[in-house]
């Protein structure tokens, strides 16, 4: 069973950056597609980023040119840089891996304020 545990999320005003990480538990991490979701309140959750085993990524086109998605399969890590943040990013953003089945984190609030 693999186990993913977020970090980095909290408050920060519009036009900041915040850094999100995540670490894998497990062997298949160096093989799965990894990324990040996101739901806001009252909305569908929806892809933020994700990144091949191979090294190729999409971003949602909400956050194109403005967030940055990253991995290192030696330390089981993705990590999400996020710039010029702004209020309809707010939401609860989940660390995902999906490997024949998909796995989720718990969750990180990231919270913009205007």
């Amino acid at each position: 069973q693999v186990q993913l545990v977020e970090s980095g999320g909290g408050p920060v005003q519009t036009g900041g950056s915040l850094r999100l990480s995540c670490e894998a538990s497990g062997d298949i991490f160096g093989i799965a597609v990894v990324g990040w979701y996101r739901q806001a309140p009252g909305k569908q959750r929806e892809l933020v980023a994700a990144i091949t085993s191979g090294g190729q990524s999409n971003y949602g086109d909400a956050v194109k040119g403005r967030f940055a998605i990253s991995r290192d399969n030696a330390k089981n890590t993705v990590t999400l840089q996020m710039n010029n943040l702004q209020p309809e990013d707010t939401g609860v953003y989940y660390c995902s891996l999906r490997h024949q089945i998909q796995c989720w984190g718990q969750g990180t609030q990231v919270s913009v304020s205007s």
